[in-house]
């Protein structure tokens, strides 16, 4: 099979248009809790609908609309319908902290959030805690009829379809100031990394994708909802992942081949019930490295190869990915670039030779444009003469296949999501106790990395880690809560008196 698109089309717009003349009644995305299906051409339908509400409240081309959804197929429509008409679509995390949420809203410059009832109330008070006043819209993850939407201001002059450079998606990811970068991709990012995708893999019109991972994960976005729409296939929605569900789902609606992070891998050797139908040609790995182990383990028990590729909100999802063909993947590696041209460089910015371990840098078509409203931070995460830092350490073998070592950042990424260690540490700090605080991540089976905090106690405050576990829990919320205190009587520091957190992990 391989991958079909108009290589002319270069927008989402063109992409709903071209399907939906192509395929009107072909489905695109089924949704195994509603029963719905929603084809090619009622998926191009939405975007008209949308294009005239979205005018007729007075939203104007390229301001941004925030998602605060679960998954399910309004959510997908909605993502899709909005930036096809050419607003930007800022889908936020749904584990964003009343912090992150408040900042979010207010630098994203939103005119109007839609969100479900379960999370309506976090969604007002981080509105009305930062001072904002801009419309909520109340709707369902899997309803299959568009909301209507309220009259904010004069109606506006038909939307226009949006050009390939314009704006399309506003993603927030978390950095080592624990202040989220907005990163913003244009249209001819998405759909150029889409067809990456597509075509890496071979994808066609007969494949069939269960989507795992949430819309407001770049992976989830552009790998299961965009690639589709360029090679013609279809995606299985359901709105949460059950590993007792799983194999269920891709047994009863046929996928073809799966995308997944390393942490649902794990949970799905731990479930002793499962049992991997016929039919899925590979399982795609990303978003955080995965153990040889667990790669091994998977293909044995599963009969399933494992594609391991690894990307990052600022390259549009994937950047690397090991080829197609079992006998030339390699255990432990990203890959080859993907859709990108790749290079090690050593510290004073000159290329490596292969074997040598120095900083991942790329260029691409799907690299973003920069993050929105920061000239200063978009410059420095560019070299000189336009390669992306990614932070990454790692090297090239003679063959052109990139490992990594280890990350230049601090960045902690547990279940292939980013968490600043900064976070962590000013939470502690809020603790009465606590004298100083350093957080980092270990390596971990299941979530590819765990938080351990190093505390410095105040000698006339006994504190002890169930205490500590309690305050984390109502600051940071479960999943940013440490796994494991360890007491120090210092943390390392450099010359300057800056806390060096990396040699806290020689005795991690």
């Amino acid at each position: 099979m391989n991958a079909r698109t108009d290589p002319r089309v270069d927008t989402l717009a063109g992409l709903l248009a071209t399907r939906a003349a192509q395929w009107p009644d072909k489905p695109y995305l089924l949704s195994p809790d509603s029963g719905n299906v929603l084809t090619f051409s009622a998926l191009a339908a939405d975007a008209d609908t949308l294009r005239r509400r979205y005018a007729a409240a007075g939203l104007a081309s390229g301001q941004t609309v925030s998602v605060y959804l679960p998954n399910g197929e309004q959510t997908a429509r909605l993502l899709l319908g909005t930036m096809a008409c050419g607003l930007v679509v800022n889908p936020i995390n749904l584990l964003c902290q009343p912090a992150q949420l408040r900042y979010i809203l207010a630098h994203s410059d939103t005119r109007l959030v839609f969100t479900w009832p379960d999370g309506e109330a976090a969604i007002r008070a981080a509105l009305c805690e930062a001072g904002l006043d801009v419309p909520v819209v109340v709707t369902k993850p899997d309803g299959d009829s568009l909301p209507p939407l309220p009259a904010m201001r004069e109606a506006t002059a038909p939307l226009s379809p949006p050009q390939p450079h314009a704006p399309a998606l506003l993603m927030y990811t978390s950095g080592t100031t624990g202040t989220p970068k907005g990163v913003l991709l244009t249209q001819h990012n998405l759909v150029t990394n889409g067809a990456n995708v597509s075509r890496e893999h071979c994808l066609g019109p007969d494949d069939r994708v269960l989507a795992t991972l949430p819309l407001y994960h770049i992976n989830g976005l552009v790998v299961t909802a965009i690639a589709p729409l360029v090679h013609g296939g279809s995606v299985v929605m359901p709105m949460r992942f059950s590993a007792s569900g799983f194999w269920k789902d891709i047994a009863r609606h046929g996928c073809t081949w799966l995308n997944v992070v390393p942490t649902i891998i794990a949970y799905l050797l731990n479930d002793p019930e499962g049992q991997a139908p016929g039919g899925v040609r590979f399982c795609r790995s990303a978003s955080a490295a995965l153990p040889p182990e667990h790669h091994r383990a998977f293909e044995a028990r599963f009969g399933i190869g494992v594609i391991e590729t690894m990307g990052m909100t600022e390259t549009a999802a994937p950047a690397f990915s090991n080829p197609l063909d079992p006998r030339r993947r390699r255990i432990g590696s990203i890959g080859r670039p993907s859709g990108t041209r790749a290079r090690v460089l050593g510290r004073d910015g000159q290329p490596l030779p292969d074997g040598e371990v120095g900083e991942i840098v790329l260029q691409g078509e799907n690299v973003m444009a920069g993050y929105y409203k920061a000239p200063e931070i978009t410059l420095e995460s560019f070299t000189a003469d336009g390669w992306l830092r990614t932070g990454d350490l790692g090297y090239r073998d003679a063959d052109g296949y990139f490992y990594i070592t280890g990350r230049a950042k601090e960045l902690i990424i547990k279940g292939g999501e980013n968490i600043a260690p900064r976070e962590i540490d000013e939470a502690l700090l809020r603790h009465p106790a606590v004298l100083e605080a350093a957080a980092v991540g270990v390596p971990d089976p299941a979530y590819g990395q765990e938080i351990v905090a190093y505390v410095v106690m105040r000698e006339a405050a006994p504190c002890d880690d169930a205490a500590l576990r309690a305050h984390c829990l109502r600051e940071l919320g479960r999943y940013k809560t440490p796994k494991e205190f360890r007491f120090i009587a210092e943390l390392p520091r450099g010359p300057s008196g800056k806390v060096q957190r990396l040699r806290l992990l020689d005795h991690a």
